[in-house]
């Protein structure tokens, strides 16, 4: 699998190119390509899915771009990036056919991400006394989950609920179909949605802002 490559589709953007909905932001298909002296070019494309519904609301629009910024910084030209690729089409099936929150979406984009890619916390037990009971603290500076006792003691823990300690372990070992399957309240929503910005922004050096379009 050769993973993100650069490649060149001539004539694209001409009304009529057999290329143009192939080559459009979102576009899943499949894709018959030559190699050149120095890039790929696209000869025909089978779009398969073009999430449809994500251009037509601005919102949905928003998070799918931020979406796809993200995912261009964590992958690498012919870097084998199946689970990458899974983890993103699920997220836009997501964003485009359904109504579900899209902070939550976002956040547990982010955690699983981060999961993939490396920086997978530990949620098992506490990351200090390995006490399995009791996590009530998720720690930004240690990686995971802590007990009560040890979270009251780490400056950069942050306090949740067990509704969000279960969100955080479900976004980390679900099977991928399934990622999106469940709901959170308000209450632990906020902190989920806190826990995944902080880590993921952390652990990528990085912020990442949801920007407006125009």
């Amino acid at each position: 699998m050769y993973g993100k490559i650069s490649c060149v589709a001539k004539g694209a953007r001409r009304p009529r190119s057999a290329l143009l909905a192939g080559t459009q932001m979102f576009c899943f298909g499949e894709y018959l390509m030559f190699k050149g002296t120095s890039t790929y070019h696209i000869n025909s494309v089978e779009p398969i899915e073009v999430f449809y519904n994500i251009r037509t609301d601005l919102d949905k629009l928003k998070y799918a771009v931020n979406i796809i910024k993200i995912i261009q910084d964590v992958t690498h030209e012919n870097q084998n990036c199946f689970n990458i690729l899974q983890l993103l089409l699920n997220t836009l099936y997501v964003i485009s056919e359904t109504d579900k929150n899209l902070d939550l979406v976002l956040s547990i984009f982010k955690m699983r991400l981060a999961s993939i890619i490396g920086f997978r916390p530990k949620i098992e037990e506490c990351t200090n006394c390995n006490e399995r009971e009791n996590l009530q603290y998720f720690s930004l500076r240690d990686n995971g989950l802590k007990c009560k006792t040890c979270g009251a003691l780490d400056k950069s823990a942050i306090s949740i609920t067990e509704s969000t300690l279960n969100a955080i372990r479900y976004t980390i070992t679900a099977p991928p179909k399934k990622l999106y399957s469940f709901e959170i309240k308000d209450e632990s929503l906020e902190e989920f949605k806190l826990i995944a910005k902080l880590y993921f922004n952390e652990k990528l050096e990085k912020e990442y802002k949801l920007e407006e379009l125009f």
